[in-house]
């Protein structure tokens, strides 16, 4: 995993910047989604194991575990919750990047237990994503969701996880308010 943690960018499409691990960051905030009213968590049993498979984690209980508190302290943070910075800091108290010097140059290495590197990771891609886009990372802006967006756009001005679901959702329930 050497400089894999520290991979800086990478391009997604033509004209939109990719963090690494942007893709982990956002399955693991976008995995307590409402479905049909009622809030579920996506990294419970298979779901969580498929996730955990994906992105290279061990598949203990323990790692999902760990990754349901780091998912927590996340979505604190974006939503700009009281307690947020302290589950951030207990989420992460275990890992550290590690300088190694190679005939390339310098290069930093996660060293985490196993299974809070996935967990280390997403706050990783986290802090990157916070740092390339300030303010671009939030929470969608239908209040009946609990999914995060990465705001991509030229302007910064979208507001939805999606506008197929949430988007045409709260414009129908605009309109029909208008009328």
């Amino acid at each position: 995993m050497v400089a894999q943690a520290m991979k800086q960018e990478r391009t997604a499409a033509p004209g939109v910047m990719m963090i690494e691990d942007e893709d982990l960051l956002m399955a693991v905030l976008n995995s307590a989604p409402v479905i049909r009213g009622k809030p579920t968590d996506q990294l419970d049993g298979s779901t969580g194991n498929e996730i955990l498979q994906r992105f290279g984690g061990e598949g203990t209980e323990a790692e999902l575990l760990h990754l349901r508190r780091t998912r927590d302290a996340l979505q604190g943070m974006i939503r700009e919750e009281s307690d947020a910075v302290e589950q951030l800091t207990a989420a992460i108290d275990k890992a550290a990047l590690v300088p190694e010097v190679t005939g390339n140059g310098l290069q930093w290495q996660l060293d985490a237990p196993a299974d809070e590197r996935l967990s280390a990771r997403t706050v990783l891609a986290w802090s990157r994503v916070a740092e390339q886009f300030p303010g671009r990372l939030r929470a969608c802006a239908n209040t009946e969701c609990n999914l995060f967006l990465i705001d991509h756009s030229r302007p910064g001005t979208a507001k939805w996880c999606s506008m197929a679901t949430c988007g045409n959702r709260m414009k129908a329930r605009a309109h029909a308010r208008r009328t």
